[in-house]
């Protein structure tokens, strides 16, 4: 390769952006055969596509990056400014819901008993596994964190402990929220309130189990030397996502649960 005069990274061609849109393709078609058909043939094909587009899309990224020195600081600015407006996108999907809850919350309509929660809905207690759901988010925002300065101090073995711990956290969450779930005594169908409910926390769920994975790839990045202290972006961007998940959290639970009870 001839030297190049500047610091810029030019990627060389890859399949994986028409792959992963065909997958997304197969993905959302499959959902929709699921829904009107309860058939899931195509809809486990779209997401076992997906996945193996996401594996080989990353796993070239961390090539280019950790193996190839292509990140240069120049890079590293244009992927720290996508993490930013990605976190800020997913803001605003959030505040989506959130309009919903309040719109129908804050002046219910006769059809809601002209109250709130709705008659007849009895809704979860936010003292119980809510608030020990948030304990748990708060304190993985701590570990995290932990992790964060221990790879900036080339502390291997701390980052590894503190990583763990939050992955745990997470999946502890992910557990509790499951077991509430399947121990409600509404169900998304039950008017406008399970459905603000369920869609509000069910993405933030899902938003959970996709932050978890993230950190556990930077877990087994982490354990296979990929981050130096002053190199380590992909975890930075995995701790920043962690973090607005949190935060999410503490509204929906500020909200949603503890004042919409």
């Amino acid at each position: 390769m001839a030297h190049q005069a500047h610091s810029y990274h030019m990627v060389d061609p890859s399949p994986w952006p028409l792959f992963g849109a065909t997958a997304a393709l197969l993905m959302t078609s499959g959902l929709i055969l699921w829904f009107h058909y309860n058939s899931s043939h195509l809809l486990a094909l779209g997401m076992l596509t997906t996945a193996l587009v996401m594996l080989q899309w990353w796993r070239d990224i961390v090539r280019e990056g950790t193996f190839q020195g292509h990140h240069t600081p120049t890079v590293q600015k244009g992927l720290r400014y996508g993490m930013i407006l990605f976190i800020t996108s997913e803001v605003f999907f959030f505040l989506g819901f959130f309009w919903a809850f309040f719109h129908s919350s804050l002046a219910p309509t006769p059809e809601l008993g002209g109250q709130w929660p709705p008659t007849g809905i009895k809704p979860l207690n936010p003292l119980e596994v809510p608030l020990l759901n948030t304990a748990i988010l708060l304190a993985s925002g701590i570990t995290v964190t932990w992790a964060h300065h221990s790879i900036t101090e080339a502390n291997r073995k701390q980052a590894i402990q503190a990583l763990t711990l939050t992955i745990l956290l997470g999946l502890y969450f992910t557990a509790l929220q499951a077991m509430e779930y399947h121990e409600a005594s509404f169900s998304i169908a039950d008017g406008v309130y399970g459905s603000t409910f369920f869609v509000a926390t069910g993405f933030h769920g899902l938003h959970v189990i996709i932050g978890s994975s993230f950190l556990l790839v930077c877990l087994f990045r982490l354990i296979k030397f990929h981050f130096t202290p002053n190199h380590h972006f992909g975890f930075e961007a995995a701790a920043w996502y962690w973090h607005f998940v949190d935060v999410v959290w503490l509204f929906l639970y500020m909200t949603i649960y503890w004042w919409g009870s």
